[in-house]
């Protein structure tokens, strides 16, 4: 049973829950790739138990961006329903994978992952700022061409018309991210949206919804998986939750006030310095 004392010890997990989600939200990065690091090494969780927490942490945290997305009207739900059939299975299996291995082993994939999801954020353009297909080259695929046209009508009269792009190598491409998400928690919303905007021509805000929509639905299994196959962390996630939800708030209000390039360089750093700290310590 739960004491009352071990919940009350943890008081601190909220501050700093309310840092690292106005921190993910205004610069716009997966808020599991600060918590679950935070859960691992910061409060001392077993990597399975720390990823779950991470997980679940982050289903609450993007609820709200999520709740605008919807209401904006802006998600393909098309397309959404392809990737989830990547995402889903997958993270299944990643999170089951996660719960029967080693953690010196599942470590080692954690940093792994921390180092190439980290080489996203460095390199990669931010969405809003990278036009639909650039960079993409033959990368498009030609077998989008006789697919037809997909139009999404924002609430706010907008509307976006781009070609409705060939499944079956972003339901592979979701698969991964599910995978390394059930993984390590994080991974899915990076590969999902450069894909869409890169291969898929998918405009920067419908591909941002949509990757939220996917992540949300797709973490929520996971976080549940973890939940069943590992020790639920309670006394960690009673402060973390009401941490993200005051955060992500905060977030979306500051978020415009900060540099994007500088925030998304300087975190791809961090994570990659976290990263390689975690190979070293575990193999050095």
């Amino acid at each position: 049973m739960l004491e009352l004392s071990t919940v009350l010890a943890h008081w601190w997990v909220l501050p700093v829950s309310i840092v690292f989600s106005t921190l993910a939200i205004g610069s716009g990065v997966s808020g599991a790739l600060f918590f679950s690091p935070f859960f691992m090494y910061g409060v001392g969780l077993e990597p399975a138990q720390a990823i779950g927490a991470g997980l679940m942490t982050e289903v609450f945290g993007m609820g709200n961006g999520l709740r605008s997305y919807v209401q904006q009207r802006v998600v393909d739900y098309r397309t959404a329903r392809w990737l989830l059939l990547g995402s889903v299975p997958a993270i299944i299996v990643g999170a089951l994978f996660s719960s029967a291995i080693s953690p010196t082993v599942l470590k080692g994939i954690f940093g792994v992952g921390l180092v190439i999801l980290a080489g996203f954020l460095v390199f990669f353009p931010a969405p809003d700022d990278c036009e639909p297909g650039e960079r993409a080259g033959d990368l498009i695929d030609e077998k989008s061409a006789d697919k037809g046209e997909t139009i999404i009508e924002a609430s706010d009269g907008e509307t976006f018309r781009y070609p409705t792009c060939w499944r079956p190598p972003g339901v592979a491409m979701a698969s991964a991210g599910g995978l390394i998400t059930g993984m390590i928690s994080a991974g899915l919303p990076e590969i999902v949206t450069a894909q869409l905007v890169l291969r898929c021509r998918v405009p920067p805000r419908v591909a941002v919804a949509t990757s939220v929509f996917v992540l949300a639905i797709t973490a929520m299994v996971g976080a549940v998986v973890h939940a069943a196959h590992a020790e639920p962390v309670w006394y960690v996630v009673v402060w973390s939750i009401p941490g993200v939800l005051v955060g992500s708030a905060i977030g979306s209000r500051v978020g415009k006030y900060l540099p994007d390039d500088l925030m998304e360089t300087g975190l791809g750093a961090l994570f990659g310095l976290v990263g390689l700290g975690v190979l070293a310590v575990e193999f050095l």
